[in-house]
């Protein structure tokens, strides 16, 4: 009887966890007044399910980049043709995003691209990936970086669309983002931009907005280093 207890209390654990559990029962003798001893250990298999999301989602982003006719400098163009200004940042949203608006143009997938006017308005022009119209732009009232953004570009000679074309050679471009803070906030603006290459997923690097030069992006490779420290960290608290 106690060990059948054992069991199903095993069996909670495990249910309630999300993950495996494993017991090692002892029989005991219920006349005798030393009980049966378990050895229990529960896995936690989030950490599986988290790798093979990570998996999915590249595959999703690389199929969707592959289908992109239109290429992010492309996509650039066209927003600054219909909203003039400067492109800040642009981005393939293959995504189903649909909004409680019931705009449908937000479930198709579309380049969104960030333009700041000459007037100091910010507007978001989603442009189609497949022919390069536009199709539709909306007001962004949220935004509140246009100092910093205008003075991370002050004597840039590259924009959006010339840095994405820089990184092409890398695989084909997702996004593009200005980085105004620069490298961990060492004050050197740069072009942040993503790109794709079968078997090899996501790549990101860094532009130089006055010299075009490409560089990789390690900033992510530090950020992972030090959440593993941290992981350890509190492991061995």
């Amino acid at each position: 009887m106690k060990r059948n207890i054992v069991i199903a209390a095993v069996t909670a654990a495990a249910l309630v966890g999300g993950g495996t559990a494993t017991a090692l029962a002892t029989t005991g003798d219920a006349d005798r007044d030393t009980a049966p001893r378990a050895d229990v250990s529960v896995s936690d298999d989030s950490g599986v399910r988290d790798e093979a999301d990570d998996r999915d989602d590249d595959r999703r982003e690389d199929s969707g980049a592959a289908s992109a006719k239109v290429t992010a400098a492309d996509a650039v163009a066209s927003a600054l043709a219909h909203t003039p200004g400067t492109a800040v940042s642009a981005e393939l949203d293959d995504e189903d995003d649909s909004g409680d608006d019931g705009d449908d143009r937000r479930e198709r997938a579309a380049w969104e691209v960030d333009v700041l006017s000459g007037d100091g308005t910010w507007h978001s022009v989603r442009v189609d990936p497949a022919t390069g119209k536009v199709q539709g732009s909306e007001r962004d009232d949220d935004e509140d970086d246009t100092a910093e953004v205008r003075t991370a570009l002050r004597g840039a000679s590259v924009d959006a669309a010339e840095a994405a074309k820089a990184a092409a050679g890398h695989g084909t471009v997702t996004s593009i983002e200005l980085d105004e803070d620069g490298y961990r906030g060492d004050g050197k603006p740069a072009w942040e931009v993503e790109t794709h290459a079968s078997g090899k997923g996501g790549q990101d690097w860094r532009v130089d907005p006055k010299t075009g030069k490409v560089t990789a992006d390690r900033s992510h490779d530090s950020d992972d280093a030090d959440d593993s420290r941290d992981s350890r960290d509190s492991d061995d608290d």
